[in-house]
């Protein structure tokens, strides 16, 4: 049996934020740094709510794969799993908040890019079928070899509960939208859980409609379906209703992270055994403290802050 509660599979990077709120790539002046990528922030999230977590992932032999390491360390996250390759770069992040609510992002990956490099083999095939969440990054299909040994993970998994496919898609790491459709698309034949924004959705099933697409991941054989409509909250979809979880009463100060703060605190909620509208609405107040902050790993809310807010949450 695995001693991991929650292993995530995908990107890692070290984020540069812009410092200065509103300023564009020209006005720009400064920029803080902190280790980054959604599923490196997801397991991050999970550990700050004291879940033992996992990445697998590789950076390069370089100062900023050090970075990233030692920051993963830092949270109390477990990186045997986080491998070093020699001849890759780490991959960086840039951020400019304008405007802060959706800031603008630039990535810097050169091949061969460590995270793509993931090889099967590398993670005990009994630990990809027994961990109690296994969170798969849409991203992590996007290029080979990682695409191949990611979808190996998920049939090893054979479809346990609590495989969480995140439809995470960034256009630039794709060959086209059409390539990122049909192999995300087929990773929700793997899921039982499935969690993406509007675009996300319309690019794994072809509906941007949030009732559509929750519909369409349900008929794949998803149990749980998680449309996330940022101001408008999340709408949440099973096999006995839709919901719709109200946002957290937060004024937002960056939007970067909240998504993987919610994955996080999802996973916490899906290992409580919690019922899935209080696991999403736990999520989604975890969300909004790190939509509240800036920066991302290090916004990360401990248990406390995000029951608080929950209780401030409308019902």
């Amino acid at each position: 049996m695995t001693d991991l509660e929650l292993l995530t599979v995908g990107r890692i990077s070290i984020d540069l934020y812009c410092g200065q709120l509103g300023a564009g790539w020209n006005e720009a002046t400064s920029f803080d740094k902190a280790v980054g990528g959604s599923p490196t922030n997801v397991a991050i999230a999970a550990a700050r709510l004291g879940r033992r977590s996992a990445l697998y992932t590789k950076v390069g032999a370089d100062p900023f794969g050090d970075v990233a390491l030692q920051e993963l360390r830092d949270f109390g996250v477990d990186t045997r799993f986080a491998g070093v390759r020699a001849d890759g770069v780490t991959p960086l992040a840039f951020a400019v908040l304008d405007p802060p609510e959706d800031p603008q992002l630039h990535f810097r990956r050169q091949p061969p890019v460590p995270d793509f490099q993931l090889q099967a083999g590398e993670v005990p095939a009994s630990v990809v079928a027994e961990v109690g969440v296994f969170w798969v990054s849409g991203g992590a299909l996007a290029q080979q070899p990682s695409r191949a040994t990611v979808q190996g993970m998920l049939e090893t998994r054979g479809r346990r509960t609590h495989t969480v496919l995140d439809l995470d898609y960034r256009r630039s790491f794709w060959r086209d939208r059409a390539e990122a459709s049909q192999v995300i698309g087929a990773a929700v034949d793997h899921a039982t859980i499935a969690v993406g924004n509007r675009e996300e959705c319309a690019v794994a099933v072809g509906a941007d409609d949030p009732h559509e697409a929750a519909a369409r991941l349900l008929a794949r054989g998803v149990q749980l379906a998680i449309v996330k409509l940022g101001g408008d909250g999340v709408l949440l979809a099973d096999a006995r209703a839709e919901r719709l979880i109200p946002p957290a009463p937060i004024e937002v100060l960056c939007g970067l992270g909240a998504g993987d703060a919610f994955g996080g605190a999802l996973c916490h909620g899906l290992l409580c055994g919690w019922p899935a509208e209080r696991a999403v609405a736990f999520a989604n107040a975890a969300g909004g403290i790190v939509a509240s902050r800036l920066l991302c790993s290090a916004a990360m809310p401990y248990e406390a802050e995000v029951l608080e807010l929950v209780e401030a949450m409308p019902a």
